[in-house]
C-alpha cells in the first residue's frame, strides 16, 4: 500500500484573522503552525504533503514553507480557484469567498491518488492525532462501504476568548463510529459552556464543553473525491442561487450525507493532545506559548527544519 498523503487546507481567506495567518511564525525561528503538523504527520509516516492554496499565494508559501518541507518529503501544490465551477455554471457577480472545503478537497483530483489525510493549515492537533491517522489509513480500505475515519476532540479545548468558531458537532454510537455530524458555524463560550446560533445571534442552543467535535482533521480513501464530485454539483445547482455570494460546500456536511445515505462509514479517532489553533489575532501570544512549552518539554527540536 502507497504511504498516505497529508492534504492541507490553506486557501481560506483570513478574514477574520486580518491577514494570511497560515504563514504567521508562532516561534522566534519563523515557524508556522502548518510546520508542526507537517513534522508530525512526516515522523507518523506520511509519504508526501499537498498544500491547498490560492495560486495568488504560491510564491509566498513556496519561500515560507513549502521549499524547506520539499527537503524531507515530496510536496505538491493544488488551486483552489473561484473559476472552477462545474461545466454549465457561471461565477456569481461580486463573489469573492472560496467554493469550501468540500470544493476545496476535490481540487485534489487527479493529483492525491493514495489514501489521505485532510487538515486545516493553521489548526495545532498534537503528535498522537497523526500517529492515530497513519494507522488507520495503513489498516483500513474500502470494501461494501467506504472506510473514512476522523479525530474528534472536546469543544471545551476548542474555543477561543477572543470571538466566535466554526465546529463541526458529532455524534457517535456505542462502538465509537459517528452517526451524525452537524456543523455549527458560530459557537461562542459562555459563562456556563458554549452556544451556538443559526439566526445572527437572535436565538442560541447551549452546548456542553465535552460535546465532541471535528476540527476538519480526517482520513479518507481516494472514494471521497468522486462523491464530492457530485457534491459540488449538487451545491451548485441547489444552494449558490439562494446564497450567491456566500454559500459555501463544507466537508463535513458531504460526509454526514454519505452516512446517511449507508455508503460509508466514519470511525471516530481521539487524540490525547489539546487542540489550538489561530483564528483571530488576540489567540496568537497563546499559541506561541503553547509551542514554547511543546518545545522545553522536547516534543519538537528548536528549529524543525
Amino acid at each position: 500500500m502507497d504511504k498516505p498523503t497529508l492534504v492541507i487546507l490553506a486557501a481560506g481567506m483570513g478574514s477574520r484573522y486580518g491577514g494570511l495567518k497560515q504563514i504567521d511564525p508562532v516561534d522566534d525561528k519563523g515557524h508556522k503552525i502548518i510546520d508542526f503538523s507537517i513534522y508530525d504527520a512526516l515522523r507518523a509516516g506520511f509519504g508526501k504533503v499537498v498544500f491547498i492554496i490560492k495560486k495568488e499565494n504560491e510564491k509566498d508559501f513556496r519561500e515560507l514553507v513549502g521549499d524547506a518541507v520539499s527537503r524531507h518529503m515530496p510536496v505538491e501544490y493544488v488551486y483552489q480557484e473561484l473559476s472552477r465551477v462545474p461545466e454549465g455554471f457561471q461565477i456569481p457577480e461580486g463573489r469573492v469567498k472560496p467554493w469550501g472545503t468540500a470544493h476545496a478537497i476535490l481540487c485534489c483530483k487527479g493529483v492525491v491518488k493514495e489514501p489521505f489525510a485532510v487538515i486545516n493549515a493553521d489548526d495545532y492537533y498534537g503528535r498522537s492525532a497523526y500517529g492515530e491517522l497513519y494507522r488507520f489509513l495503513t489498516t483500513h480500505q474500502d470494501d461494501d462501504k467506504y472506510r473514512y475515519a476522523m479525530v474528534g476532540y472536546r469543544l471545551g479545548n476548542t474555543l477561543t476568548e477572543n470571538g466566535s468558531v466554526a465546529r463541526g458537532v458529532c455524534v457517535t454510537d456505542e462502538n465509537g463510529f459517528l452517526v451524525q455530524i452537524a456543523e455549527r458555524t458560530k459557537i461562542v463560550k459562555t459563562a456556563e459552556a458554549a452556544a451556538y446560533t443559526e439566526d445572527d445571534g437572535k436565538s442560541w442552543t447551549p452546548l456542553p464543553l465535552d460535546t465532541p467535535v471535528s476540527m476538519n482533521m480526517w482520513a479518507f480513501s481516494p472514494s471521497i473525491l468522486t462523491e464530492l464530485e457530485a457534491a459540488v454539483e449538487r451545491f451548485f445547482t441547489r444552494e449558490v442561487e439562494k446564497n450567491p455570494l456566500k454559500a459555501e460546500c463544507f466537508l463535513p456536511i458531504e460526509v454526514d450525507k454519505l452516512l446517511k445515505s449507508g455508503k460509508a462509514t466514519v470511525e471516530v479517532l481521539h487524540s490525547a493532545d489539546k487542540w489550538f489553533g489561530v483564528t483571530y489575532k488576540e489567540d496568537k501570544p497563546f499559541v506561541m506559548d503553547s509551542i514554547a512549552k511543546l518545545k522545553a518539554a522536547g516534543v519538537y527540536p528548536d528549529v524543525l527544519w
